[in-house]
């Protein structure tokens, strides 16, 4: 539920009737009443209301996202046609913008990509808290954010340099993302309780349909009609396709009070079950990004061209579209260090034993669908962790648990940048090594295996009673 959110006001003969009612849900320290009968509310957890909002937000995040997912496509036509050609920067505009998996026709060791992703979840605490501080303004947020980002790829179609591009499809792009997609979390939670992490799941699935979608179309429209009329194209699009979807972007309860009381309370950070499974988020994405951006360069190695190369990011948004729903339909009924360890092992499995034994294509094309099923689900398991993080300390905010997380995801998947790139560096055990260990990419391999199961270990802190 919102922080702060109020139903209607509790007279002092019925406040302790309401606060035992057992149909109500506690969120943030608040009490919004889910009573099917209060004819007031719609319902939580179905009805019209919760699936329209939930399909606005499975939109909305394949189309905010969407666009990032297909900057390596535009990185390659920058970097190709005399505007911006031999630009040192050209990488920067991605970095900014947050490139998120599936990037197609990625560069080999360019660790650069995988910076992309981690700034969009660094920023996510300091706009959660913001709106947080200031609820009445979260609708507007959305708005807001659309609004920014229209803008900024309108005016990015008028640049003429890199610096340009950095700070219109890069900066300003990525703050207005930021601020459309984090209503989508801060409301979700109102709408949806016992099925939370299946909301959650479906809403992410859109980032892998808008893997496998966007840079199709967008690698189209360069090459047919240039960047300058590819961004206006795609801004007025993007206007006209999420602008109606606003409308159900919305708080459960519209009765917002003007400031959040538990805005500021970071205290669950100091909790052994959020220290444990933050540390886990950490370690796993450090290798989680690397394969969806070597794979296409891998795939070259065994004689693919840059197209069948670039089925396996396909193949791997595809395969986590399925996992996320799954996920987060499991993460609903079972303990999330369970689902954790779900993850773990096919991930595990699918890295040392399918892709560190790819010769060919076929079987790289397996891991990358394990790969997806199992690696790209993995987010779906932080509702699990919101709510055991939430039953040690009662007044967290879940959606400040949320973006603690990403900010731990950003953490790990920055630093995987300077990592990866050490790590294939001379293609070390090259000719060394059997199969794909000895293709140069062996340890790169490793370490993504590596890290894959290590990101398990919430499952001993279980064990022990750390959780």
């Amino acid at each position: 539920m919102n922080d702060g959110t109020v139903l209607h006001d509790i007279s002092p003969q019925n406040a302790d009737a309401s606060t035992n009612d057992p149909r109500s849900i506690e969120d943030n320290g608040d009490r919004v009443s889910s009573n099917p009968n209060d004819s007031s509310l719609p319902a939580v957890d179905g009805g019209k209301d919760a699936w329209l909002f939930l399909a606005a937000c499975f939109i909305v995040e394949a189309l905010v996202w969407g666009f990032p997912f297909s900057y390596g496509v535009f990185q390659e036509y920058y970097s190709t046609h005399d505007t911006f050609k031999g630009s040192g920067n050209i990488a920067v505009i991605g970095t900014c913008a947050m490139v998120i998996l599936g990037i197609f026709l990625t560069r080999p060791g360019n660790p650069s990509l995988t910076k992309d992703q981690g700034i969009m979840y660094l920023d996510l605490p300091i706009v959660f808290g913001l709106l947080r501080r200031w609820p009445q303004y979260q609708r507007l947020s959305t708005t807001g954010g659309l609004i920014t980002m229209c803008l900024a790829l309108g005016l990015s179609s008028f640049a003429t340099n890199t610096t340009h591009l950095i700070v219109t499809q890069g900066v300003i792009y990525a703050i207005g993302g930021s601020f459309a997609y984090s209503p989508c979390i801060m409301f979700i939670d109102e709408w949806f309780n016992k099925r939370k992490g299946l909301a959650y799941g479906i809403m992410w699935a859109g980032t892998g349909l808008a893997g496998v979608i966007l840079p199709l179309v967008m690698e189209w429209l360069l090459n047919t009609y240039g960047f300058r009329t590819t961004l206006r194209v795609w801004s007025v699009s993007l206007f006209l396709i999420t602008g109606p979807l606003l409308y159900f972007i919305k708080p459960r309860n519209p009765n917002t009070p003007a400031h959040s009381p538990h805005a500021k309370d970071f205290a669950f950070i100091w909790t052994s079950t959020f220290g444990i499974l933050q540390a886990c988020n950490v370690v796993e994405a450090l290798g989680f990004f690397l394969p969806t951006i070597y794979l296409p360069s891998f795939a070259r190695t065994l004689g693919a061209s840059s197209t069948l190369g670039a089925l396996t990011v396909i193949l791997f948004n595809v395969a986590s579209v399925f996992g996320c729903v799954l996920m987060g339909a499991v993460v609903d009924k079972w303990h999330v260090t369970n689902c954790i360890l779900i993850s773990t092992v096919g991930s595990t499995i699918g890295v040392f034993i399918v892709w560190g034994f790819s010769v060919s294509l076929p079987p790289l094309y397996i891991f990358s669908l394990i790969y997806g099923l199992f690696a790209g689900s993995f987010t779906s398991t932080w509702p699990g962790i919101m709510r055991d993080v939430k039953k040690k300390r009662d007044n967290a905010d879940p959606s400040m648990i949320f973006a603690c997380l990403a900010a731990g995801r950003g953490v790990g998947n920055v630093a995987s940048g300077p990592l990866s790139e050490a790590l294939i560096h001379g293609f070390p055990w090259r000719g060394s090594a059997g199969f794909a260990y000895g293709s140069g990419y062996g340890a790169l391999i490793v370490f993504t295996g590596l890290t894959a199961f290590f990101g398990g270990s919430s499952i001993l802190g279980r064990r022990v009673g750390w959780l």
